[in-house]
């Protein structure tokens, strides 16, 4: 592949991926400081059954993970049924499907840094919010969330990571459409693939930087909170 075939193809494939993340990072945001919550807090007996549903993509194969998704994101799946019924769209090999299966396997990696979090919370601030009359969603969004920031931080940060070097669960529920469902992870396999040896050494020293620099961004921005 000559260079300029080769930067057209990481720049987009670079795009993709970012985009990837940053959705599924900012839906898992929105979402997570929530069941972290109930999972830090809850009594339950059902508490250890859900917490290890969610702690599933930690110990399963992404490639079992993508074969179901995949059935479920189908057009004939539960997922993929009403969706193509509601927008004439199919889920299955689309960038809204890669959004789904990346939002369920870098679940725990946002997840369980919050509940370890949420458990070292002061009992005694939530009981004088409490006397204060605060009812517990004003206590959750207004006392817990602001003085959780490095917490969100650190969860926000291994789910975009974890996103950006996602490979099994890309290909099966994605597969390799320019543009839309084609990944850096996909670009390196393709490129080894074919032997070209040189440009899939570009690639992963490319995947290595952005990762590299994307994280001293984080442990920078997490050292300026804690001295804020």
């Amino acid at each position: 592949m000559n260079s300029d075939n080769y930067w057209s193809e990481l720049f987009t494939a670079t795009q993709v991926t970012l985009s990837l993340a940053a959705t599924s990072t900012l839906l898992l945001i929105c979402v997570c400081p929530f069941i972290a919550w109930w999972i830090a807090r809850s009594q339950s007996r059902t508490r250890p059954f859900f917490e290890a549903i969610m702690s599933l993509p930690l110990v399963l194969p992404p490639t079992v993970i993508g074969f179901y998704l995949l059935i479920s994101i189908s057009p004939g799946g539960f997922i993929g049924q009403p969706w193509s019924a509601l927008t004439g769209n199919n889920l299955a090999f689309s960038f809204s499907g890669l959004v789904i299966g990346s939002f369920i396997y870098s679940l725990p990696f946002v997840l369980q840094p919050l509940v370890i979090s949420f458990r070292n919370v002061d009992e005694g601030l939530l009981e004088a919010a409490a006397s204060l009359g605060a009812p517990p969603a004003t206590r959750f969004l207004s006392l817990i969330l602001p003085m959780q920031k490095r917490a969100l931080i650190a969860a926000a940060s291994l789910g975009f990571a974890h996103t950006l070097g996602e490979f099994g669960i890309v290909l099966m529920i994605g597969g390799n459409l320019e543009g839309e469902t084609r990944v850096l992870s996909i670009v390196l396999f393709d490129q080894v693939e074919s032997l070209r040896y040189q440009d899939a050494h570009s690639t992963a020293l490319f995947m290595l930087a952005l990762a590299l620099v994307m994280l001293t961004l984080v442990y920078r921005l997490q050292g300026r909170i804690k001295h804020a």
